[in-house]
């Protein structure tokens, strides 16, 4: 007894929805993760400069807050410039590839066309993916072959700075409270621990972010903040002891 062969299944192209937005989304984490890593060093600094010299808790508090704050507000704002100047630069891009699509679309075909036929597709087919491609969409087509751009994925500079201001406090508050709910004679062990284990896990999260070597990215990030740590110790000490 035969059984006749289930109907192929004509496959269905991927959604391109489901992978727009990826780039954005991991600009603004890697933003994140790297304001975390800069409140946890820098504000660790602070905290064990403050504790080479004085265990004052109240002195400790408004130090710690302060450069928190300042740290944070700081990481906004450079984030905003930053990114504001790169959207500044793919918004004129882009209009400048309207502009030439509107005035001169056949040069432009022209142009789609030979860049494909630049990565070996041959010429003839080469035509007609620009054809195919501009015809469905024109600026997306050119954004991506030419500017290596998703016209969907613009730089969010607000965006970019909130995750920045965010992700500097939690990071800075770790070491403050470390220092601040740990008894006198351990805040600066309990400070040092805190700190090098956060960095071990912003070290991780940012190397899988940048398909980077994860155990190369935590030795690196865990070196700098030890000698951050230990440098602005020794001079908390120094000039708590002078003082």
């Amino acid at each position: 007894m035969t059984h006749d062969a289930p109907p192929a299944q004509t496959p269905t192209a991927p959604e391109p929805a489901l992978h727009r937005g990826v780039g954005d989304r991991l600009n603004w984490l890697r933003a994140g993760v790297l304001g975390a890593n800069d409140g946890i060093v820098s504000t660790a600094g602070i905290v064990l400069g403050v504790l080479g010299a004085t265990t004052d808790r109240t002195v400790l508090l408004t130090a710690g807050t302060a450069g928190l704050v300042a740290g944070a507000l700081s990481m906004a704002v450079g984030e905003y410039v930053s990114v504001s100047t790169q959207k500044d630069t793919q918004s004129a891009l882009l209009d400048l590839e309207r502009r030439e699509l509107a005035e001169t679309p056949e040069a432009e075909l022209d142009e789609l066309a030979a860049i494909y036929a630049a990565k070996g597709i041959p010429a003839d087919l080469a035509r007609q993916v620009a054809v195919a491609l501009t015809e469905r969409d024109a600026l997306r087509a050119h954004a991506e072959a030419e500017l290596n751009l998703d016209p969907d994925e613009v730089a969010r500079p607000w965006q970019a700075a909130w995750a920045s201001l965010l992700a500097f406090t939690v990071g800075a508050l770790l070491p403050l409270l470390a220092a601040l709910l740990s008894p006198p004679h351990t805040q600066v062990v309990a400070t040092a621990v805190a700190v090098l284990l956060a960095l071990v896990v912003t070290g991780a999260v940012s190397a899988r972010l940048g398909g980077a070597a994860v155990t190369r990215a935590v030795l690196r990030t865990v070196a700098g903040g030890a000698v951050a740590m230990t440098v602005t110790y020794g001079i908390g000490s120094l000039v708590g002891t002078a003082v």
